[in-house]
């Protein structure tokens, strides 16, 4: 088993079992118990879990969003398939505002090869922008949240609403017809309200695990978007009730 395949088998335990062992987790990617104890050691590092002699408490708790660092190992290959689909949707000159998480984080490594002036919402992102050629980078301020060092706050949104971009993608914790696109931090909302208010047009972006979540805070209407791009395991049932609003949905 590879260390991402072992880190997410460990995650998924840890999301149902308050405490492991370093025996039980051995037993059950077979490894070793000093190969688990590393894997324990980085996980506890991002804010996973609590090490404790013989094995680790979870620090997953229900209802609350998952450490950027666990998100980044989830639908990896998923992930880069929505990117690679963003990618093509994007014409060379365009003004991106780029949301935070790790799915932009995807994209954003895709974009790095292009002539963009690209507006990143999380240090990551614009670490991965950084060294670009031919992308001009703007980046908006703001406070900082730890892990997924993403810009919140008044600044960011001042920012945002003194620009005038041609693209918005937007991030999404939880997507439906209902519900629309949420948020799990209800600091996240202005800031995404602001990229739709100054943008042409509105892709949000996710994999097929959010068209099952609803996260706190409401951000808008699927019909407040223009396009979704998401992998082909979403929801037939969801995609098609979002596709009857007159969201463009996107499966690959």
């Amino acid at each position: 088993m590879e260390s991402s395949e072992r880190l997410l088998s460990i995650i998924d335990v840890l999301r149902t079992a308050e405490r492991v062992t370093v025996a039980e987790l051995a037993a059950s990617t077979g490894c070793s118990e000093m190969t688990v104890r590393r894997d324990l050691d980085q996980l506890a590092d991002q804010g996973v879990l609590r090490r404790v002699r013989g094995g680790a408490v979870s620090l997953l708790l229900r209802g609350e969003e998952t450490p950027f660092a666990v998100r980044a190992l989830e639908a990896s290959a998923e992930k880069r398939r929505v990117a690679a689909e963003v990618d093509a949707l994007i014409a060379d000159g365009e003004a991106v505002i780029l949301d935070s998480g790790t799915t932009t984080l995807e994209i954003a490594r895709v974009l790095a090869r292009r002539r963009l002036t690209v507006i990143p919402l999380d240090l990551h992102s614009a670490g991965a922008l950084s060294a670009a050629p031919e992308v001009t980078l703007l980046v908006p301020g703001g406070q900082t949240r730890p892990g997924a060092l993403s810009f919140t706050g008044h600044l960011t949104e001042t920012a945002l609403r003194a620009l005038r971009a041609d693209t918005a993608i937007l991030g999404v914790c939880g997507l439906s017809a209902d519900d629309g696109l949420t948020a799990p931090r209800l600091d996240e909302v202005p800031v995404k309200q602001a990229m739709i208010a100054v943008a042409r047009r509105r892709i949000a972006v996710c994999d097929a695990s959010k068209f099952t979540r609803t996260g706190l805070g409401r951000v808008c209407s699927v019909t407040d978007l223009d396009v979704i791009v998401t992998d082909t395991g979403a929801p037939a049932e969801a995609v098609a009730a979002i596709s009857a609003r007159g969201c463009v949905v996107r499966t690959v």
